[in-house]
């Protein structure tokens, strides 16, 4: 398992540390803080990339506004000032990078949807002809964009594991048929509202993944959404199929890591620091091409 370093909040009640969050229980709620910390091929790095949680709770909260008349989400507030008593002292540390959430019960699944075939998708078609057991169109080149988007979700890993792919029908086997359905139904029309939106502002969203919950017997969704640590973002200005695409996510931190000889296996390698400066731009970039405010 990867080590990860310890929260500045260490008198509050934390109660799961992942990659990238920290969740402190507030009693009726939770409280979702985003690091600078960043993740790659599911092992967190050492170093941090600065702003880099104020960037990706703010896109979230730009997303979930956005995606109300599909899916109801866990925010309560993402005003300090209206935290529980416990957390004002930290009103500083927490402003732009935190949100107060409701309690559900989360899916064991990750709701991938895939616009392109890139990636691992890419990877499974070139050697199987299929990706989670879809079969594709013979003929297609990499980055290219699908006729259909397709739902392949995957399980979810612990910290320093891989996220595995897995067919719809695994899928179903463990949540049940009319979760799956209804899962795979929202996942799509999420990722085509939010794939239209970025292509009007000249970004591709090539694939992306959600996680939902359950409270009160409704789906709900939580954790994040449509960030550049969920999904990949190309410049449409810079798109061509038949290569890898320029990047608005962190997929040239991943080209870089694989470039570097790390076997994907913790402890990440140190990061230099222009590709640290350079991830912490693209960040605020694509949350400015989005919203068309500074962060």
């Amino acid at each position: 398992m990867a080590l990860i370093p310890k929260t500045q909040f260490d008198d509050l009640s934390l109660v799961r540390q992942g990659k990238v969050r920290d969740i402190f229980d507030t009693g009726d709620a939770l409280l979702m803080v985003t690091t600078d910390r960043l993740s790659a091929f599911d092992v967190v790095l050492p170093d941090i990339i600065p702003d880099k949680g104020k960037v990706l709770n703010q896109i979230s909260v730009f997303w979930f506004q956005q995606m109300e008349s599909i899916v109801k989400n866990h925010i309560i507030t993402t005003k300090v000032d209206d935290y529980p008593e416990e957390f004002k002292q930290y009103a500083d540390a927490l402003a732009k990078r935190s949100m107060l959430v409701k309690k559900a019960e989360t899916f064991p699944v990750e709701c991938i949807v895939r616009g392109y075939i890139t990636g691992s998708g890419w990877s499974s078609y070139q050697k199987e002809g299929h990706v989670c057991g879809i079969e594709l169109p013979k003929g297609l080149k990499e980055s290219d964009k699908l006729e259909e988007p397709l739902f392949t979700p995957s399980t979810k890993a612990e910290i320093g594991d891989h996220d595995i792919n897995i067919s719809f029908d695994e899928a179903v086997k463990l949540i049940g048929t009319e979760k799956a359905e209804k899962l795979k139904s929202i996942s799509l029309e999420l990722y085509k509202k939010g794939a239209e939106y970025a292509l009007s502002k000249g970004i591709i969203i090539a694939d992306t993944k959600f996680e939902f919950g359950i409270l009160d017997g409704e789906i709900i969704l939580i954790d994040e959404i449509l960030t550049p640590d969920s999904s990949r973002f190309w410049p449409l200005s810079e798109y061509e199929p038949g290569r890898g695409q320029n990047s608005f996510d962190k997929q040239f931190v991943r080209d870089w890591l694989i470039g570097s000889g790390w076997d994907k296996n913790p402890p990440g390698p140190e990061l230099p620091q222009e590709l640290i400066d350079k991830t912490s731009n693209t960040y605020k970039e694509i949350y400015k091409r989005l919203t068309g405010v500074n962060v």
